[in-house]
């Protein structure tokens, strides 16, 4: 198992952020989220320091589906980053918190009519638009509210990263967007004109997520300065932003080779100075949206061995007391992780198990065939690099409570999220 960020082995267990896991798990029981802070922010550092957002226009917006509960929102308010939200949830989240509204990119393929009217009421900096319906929605609510709001198009690019199926956003069959190829792109530009509430500034463009290859990235970049020139021209449209999207990979196995947070900030950097040298045009202010490479490795979760069941000759079944709830990645995307036993970290006996969930289905599995040391009903097992997408995917299925999340840095220990209980499972239920 690869250590991350302040996880050390001393003796034969594991601490992370100087705080003993065995400790953390009797403190506050298992299942249980432990997030690295000190590696959360120097992951916001590299981007800003390499993104060339000090002194400059640039900017570096945390894409909050990863993981965004209020603690999350004053990091990276600290850390100097703006804010990508996709739903009302979100948003309200991050007023909460007392986030910056005009740090904030609003998204969605489909917003309601109430998260718009709140975004504008709130003063969000960007709506991202997706489509013809929600531009005549805002300037409607724009009317109502007398506001103005300030604007991207997403657009797809038509571009297929390699990832998996189910996060690939950038080809031309996708739900998000105004597709270049059919010409819709240019109708909603061609209608711009009709709105007296809504300003277009930018454009915005996302591939997919967990994408290792660099020229995915450096041909959107071709694309959208090639757009933001060509829209200059032939509709006397100057667009002022260019949205990169997120989407970088980051280490789960060993079979994952993510690329270095400043060599992709240089790549994307120079490649936009060099394309829009080529068209004669002023590199405009770049956006990009990191959330899976700032959150992910400073995660993990600790979980609680429970039965043991040795099919001989088949597998061996290691369950513990979480599963699909607490992380829904390996049975919606096969996912893998790694794990290990915190305080066994050093031992030399090695055995291969399947780590199963204990919700009742056959495809709650964590790990196939994972190599652990030797294993015992009652052991303290981790799997590592959970931060993204554990606890904002979590779910409450077969009635099992969400679990509690902390942050640990420089020897303490903080909880940022209770541990639901059942009182609160029952609690929007009506009995009679």
């Amino acid at each position: 198992m690869k250590l991350h960020g302040s996880m050390k082995i001393e003796g034969n267990e594991l601490s992370i952020g100087g705080v003993r896991c065995m400790e953390l798990a009797k403190k506050y029981q298992t299942p249980l989220y432990v997030i690295d802070e000190e590696l959360v922010r120097e992951k916001c550092r590299e981007y800003i320091q390499n993104f060339e957002v000090i002194g400059g226009r640039n900017k570096v917006a945390y894409a909050g589906k990863a993981f965004l509960p209020l603690y999350m929102c004053k990091i990276i308010e600290e850390e100097n980053m703006c804010l990508d939200v996709v739903s009302g949830g979100e948003l309200y989240t991050a007023n909460k918190a007392n986030f910056p509204m005009d740090k904030i990119f609003f998204h969605g393929n489909n917003k309601t009519r109430e998260e718009i009217s709140m975004g504008i009421e709130f003063g969000v900096g960007r709506f991202v638009v997706d489509n013809f319906y929600e531009l005549d929605l805002i300037e409607e609510i724009c009317e109502e509210k007398d506001r103005y709001q300030e604007i991207y198009f997403r657009i797809t690019p038509g571009i297929e990263a390699h990832t998996h199926e189910y996060i690939k956003t950038g080809q031309i069959d996708s739900k998000f967007g105004f597709a270049l190829v059919n010409g819709d792109l240019e109708r909603a530009l061609e209608r711009m004109s009709e709105y007296k509430r809504i300003k277009l500034v930018g454009l915005h463009a996302h591939i997919g997520s967990q994408i290792f290859d660099l020229d995915p990235f450096l041909d959107t970049v071709d694309i959208m300065m090639k757009l933001v020139s060509d829209i200059g021209k032939n509709h006397d449209i100057h667009l002022k932003d260019i949205d990169l999207g997120g989407g970088v990979g980051v280490y789960y196995t060993k079979e994952d080779e993510p690329m270095e947070i400043k060599e992709f900030c240089e790549k994307i950097l120079d490649r936009s100075k060099k394309t829009c040298s080529e068209l004669g045009i002023d590199v405009p202010n770049l956006v990009i949206e990191p959330g899976r490479s700032i959150i992910a490795n400073a995660g993990s979760t600790l979980y609680t061995v429970g039965s043991i069941k040795d099919i001989k000759d088949v597998r061996v079944y290691v369950s513990v007391d979480g599963g699909m709830t607490d992380n829904v990645r390996p049975s919606l995307y096969h996912a893998g992780y790694e794990c290990s036993i915190v305080n066994k970290v050093n031992n030399e006996k090695v055995n291969k198990v399947t780590i199963a969930g204990k919700c009742c289905e056959s495809g709650d599995i964590l790990i196939t065939d994972a190599d652990v040391m030797n294993i015992e009903s009652g052991d303290i097992l981790i799997t590592t690099s959970t931060g993204a997408y554990g606890y904002s995917m979590s779910s409450n299925y077969n009635k099992i409570p969400r679990s509690a999340v902390v942050v640990v840095k420089d020897g303490i220990d903080k909880l940022i999220c209770k541990r639901q209980s059942y009182e609160e499972l029952m609690y929007l239920e009506i009995g009679e």
